[in-house]
């Protein structure tokens, strides 16, 4: 059978897939906003999704897809952060209305800790990832950092229909207030009751079965699983390693709904009326948060690797179809370790490499972490100290965490930033404040890095002889940007006990 030269061109192109913003279009919902550092969400899009910042020199530069509608260049991101750190300064928004996201300004509860009090922003490697089989990052927010836009377009306000969904790591949350997404108040404080309308992920409210963590809508001061603040039956616990949570309202409805974003349908925990007491009718205000609450309560913590708002209340057909669309995105996790491997099972010791200081190694002194010099005709107590075993990660056995040799059961973590060596006390924080990553070192005298898995924009650094989980150019004396590259880069070689 013979076909012409245009039939044949045709057949030799790949088929598009429409992306989630495709399908809400056609259902009569269009997006009016559409944040994501994954891949693009329309099946045209070959815009910028993020920008990240490095800290060896302040550079900025933005990541892109690999192609229209595909996932994100991580490779881009890897060559330019490479030697450096790099932060996440926008999430741009991909309808073209301008509702990007920027690290977020003190509120009501809260201020950050960056210049004027804003939040800090998320470390651009903290959240690695597979999508398609392609690599890519997420957002990884820890406690005090957070995105927002106050000065949004075509947002809902008042009592206006509206949609939302986002896909969250199921495994990393907390039960501090507030990991949303969604909409909130232009004002960065807590007006009244009603004044939001956004996705919360986490442990906090209890409306939910089990122990969480929990879908639940943030209407402003209640998280919500029904239209009573007690708990609902119809909301279960839901860690899947990767989730998709739905919220949507319209005057005197909404819906919660959710499921696991690699593969089966969604599930609707709740359907029906608003809440009493301020929340029908609602006075949604327009404004988008990622990581924190309407006021800026920035305690909490949790992954987000996409999601989007919309424009009136979308059908439940509509987002099964972008459900299905997420399962065949292929997410799916990669290795956190992006350096040279620090071996489970193995006893090492961490060399300096900054110049001042190239015969100390970590040790400890009681509970304080610090350096002390260290060589063969140093006595076996000394040596001993500054020797640890290497276990699985605590909070996340795709990383690592280091027990004291001399003091079984004691772990170096963090706490207030400062490390310390501190017996493990059982609980999720000191888990995961326990557990570093191992990447390649920032200069060329040392093996590796060491990432704090809860904070991944700090690292092991030595500061007058003292160790900091610390960042790059943060607000601490052991944040100083001068020699931090020589400071966190160690030889991390055998264990002298």
């Amino acid at each position: 059978m013979a076909f012409s030269p245009l039939v044949a061109l045709v057949l030799l192109l790949p088929l598009v897939t429409a992306g989630p913003c495709d399908i809400y279009a056609s259902g009569g919902t269009p997006c009016v906003a559409a944040h994501s550092t994954t891949r693009a969400l329309f099946s045209s899009f070959s815009g910028a999704l993020y920008q990240i910042s490095r800290g060896s020199d302040g550079a900025t530069t933005n990541i892109s897809p690999l192609s229209a509608g595909g996932v994100a260049n991580s490779a881009v991101q890897d060559s330019f952060c490479a030697g450096t750190t790099c932060v996440i300064t926008e999430i741009f928004d991909q309808t073209g209305r301008g509702n990007s996201l920027t690290h977020a300004p003190p509120g009501g509860a809260a201020s950050g800790t960056d210049p004027g009090g804003f939040d800090t922003q998320a470390a651009a490697d903290g959240a690695p990832v597979l999508v398609g089989g392609h690599k890519a990052y997420g957002v990884f927010i820890s406690p005090g950092s957070g995105y927002r836009n106050d000065a949004t377009n075509g947002i809902a306000v008042g009592d206006a229909a509206e949609g939302l969904y986002a896909v969250f790591d199921g495994t990393h949350f907390n039960d501090a207030c507030c990991f949303d997404y969604g909409n909130a108040e232009v004002t960065n404080t807590d007006p009244a009751n009603g004044h939001m309308e956004a996705i919360y992920f986490g442990s906090a409210g209890g409306t939910g079965t089990g122990s969480g963590p929990w879908i639940q809508a943030d209407l402003e001061n209640g998280l919500f699983s029904s239209a009573s603040r007690t708990s609902s039956p119809g909301n279960p616990s839901i860690n899947d390693r990767f989730v998709t949570a739905v919220v949507k309202g319209q005057p005197n409805n909404w819906a919660i709904r959710g499921g696991n974003a690699q593969s089966g349908s969604l599930s609707t925990f709740y359907n029906g009326v608003r809440p009493a007491d301020g929340y029908n009718p609602m006075s949604k205000e327009g404004a988008i948060i990622l990581g924190i609450g309407g006021d800026n309560s920035n305690g909490a913590q949790g992954t987000f690797y996409e999601g989007v708002m919309t424009s009136g209340f979308p059908s439940d057909a509509t987002e099964n179809s972008v459900q299905a669309n997420i399962v065949a995105a292929g997410y799916a996790t990669t290795s956190l370790v992006t350096g040279p491997a620090v071996t489970v099972g193995s006893t090492v010791s961490f060399k300096a490499t900054t110049a001042c200081c190239t015969d100390r190694f970590i040790a400890h002194t009681g509970t304080t972490v610090n350096t002390q010099v260290v060589n063969s005709a140093s006595t076996n107590a000394l040596k001993l100290s500054a020797s640890w075993n290497v276990v699985a990660g605590l909070g996340n056995s795709g990383c690592v965490s280091f027990e004291s040799r001399d003091t079984p059961g004691s772990y170096i973590r963090h706490s207030g930033f400062e490390l310390f060596v501190n017996a493990n006390d059982g609980s999720a924080i000191f888990a995961t404040d326990a557990t570093y990553c191992p990447r390649a070192a920032l200069n060329s005298a040392g093996t590796n890095a060491l990432q704090s898995f809860s904070y991944p924009t700090h690292y092991f650094r030595h500061f007058n002889a003292i160790l900091y989980a610390a960042s790059n150019g943060g607000p601490s004396d052991f944040d100083a940007t001068a020699s931090f590259n020589d400071d966190v880069s160690w030889v991390v070689g055998a264990a002298f006990a």
